[in-house]
């Protein structure tokens, strides 16, 4: 019987709490980026634009729930390292979108409603799928559609208490080596048309974001209905 009531109490205040939480609606703008066979460092100058629109649900103080699509160009020309990669010349430019869940955790207690912070940084980490179009130089077989692992840190900011702003930079880790088009190939073929199959490309967004709060007010209820 004593077990019963302490798993019905908490039952009842995880309820309470998941129908309390804050829900957010927003939009951002930003760039996207890349590094892989043709850029091996991130570089401003292959920025791109780019936009988002996410969902975020506060289930605690420090943690969040983040859910989001990102869509936007993505492309470089060859950042020459070598004479190889000068020969190669090689360039891209396509259309990518991305579908991405995750959490984040933010540093500081920001909403403490007897000390309140305006601020907090914070980090972030999931899972996503990204899919990609648009003319390429040559044909491969591989799908346009892939896995990645995204995670970063941003710096969000209290507006007032119905709209957020923050300040992200994300990385894409990808298990993918073809964004670029470039990867493995027959290396007696002097086209030059092939990179190093065991590099995976990988992609960014730097973006700024604004949401919009949404409170869930529980209603009191009759608890001897």
């Amino acid at each position: 019987m004593q077990k019963f009531l302490l798993t019905a109490l908490l039952l009842l205040s995880l309820a309470q709490f998941s129908r309390a939480q804050r829900q957010e609606i927003g939009f951002g703008i930003g760039t996207f980026n890349y590094t892989g066979d043709l850029v091996r460092t991130y570089d401003f100058g292959n920025s791109k634009i780019a936009a988002t629109a996410l969902y975020r649900s506060n289930i605690s103080r420090v943690i969040s729930f983040r859910a989001g699509i990102t869509a936007g160009k993505i492309g470089a020309a060859e950042k020459p390292i070598d004479p190889f990669a000068v020969n190669r010349n090689a360039s891209f430019d396509v259309f990518l979108m991305e579908v991405a869940v995750g959490a984040e955790y933010h540093f500081l207690d920001w909403k403490d409603d007897k000390h309140p912070l305006r601020y907090t940084p914070y980090v972030f980490a999931g899972l996503g799928l990204f899919g990609i179009s648009g003319a390429q130089d040559k044909p491969t077989e591989y799908s346009n559609v892939q896995g990645s692992f995204p995670f970063g840190l941003g710096f969000k900011y209290v507006v007032n208490p119905k709209w957020y702003v923050a300040l992200e930079l994300g990385m894409r880790k990808t298990f993918f080596d073809y964004l670029d088009n470039v990867s493995d190939g027959d290396q007696t073929d002097k086209n030059y048309r092939y990179g190093n199959p065991f590099d995976n490309d990988n992609y960014f967004f730097l973006g700024l974001t604004f949401t919009r709060t949404f409170y869930d007010i529980p209603c009191p209820t009759n608890p001897y209905k």
